[in-house]
């Protein structure tokens, strides 16, 4: 699954977590997420939302222990992140790593 939009200007990144989440759960899917774009702050640590508000952050948290997630290296230096502000588990990554990925993949989503 590929997302591309930032966190909370759209529905997508949240829909895209969501399903992935309920993907994880089947044991014949095996599910890898890669942000790539503004997705990258999806997986930006200790998100402060207004109460009520659904949180990327800790939703990544939750799909980690069942998947993988990777972030765009360039995507993350384009928006002056680092690899030590993303949540645990979620790791900097490649546009190669992406490649292997959807060679791999039965389907590729993209959000």
């Amino acid at each position: 699954m590929i997302v591309n939009d930032q966190p909370y200007g759209s529905e997508r990144p949240y829909n895209a977590l969501r399903l992935a989440s309920a993907l994880s759960k089947r044991e014949q899917a095996e599910v890898r997420v890669f942000l790539m774009g503004d997705g990258v702050a999806c997986a930006v640590a200790g998100q402060n939302l207004p109460d009520g508000h659904y949180h990327l952050d800790r939703m990544i948290t939750g799909l980690l222990r069942r998947a993988r997630v990777g972030c765009c290296g360039t995507c993350l230096d384009a928006r002056g992140l680092s690899e030590d502000q993303l949540v645990d588990g979620a790791r900097r990554s490649t546009l190669e790593e992406l490649t292997e990925w959807t060679l791999w993949a039965d389907t590729t989503l993209t959000f």
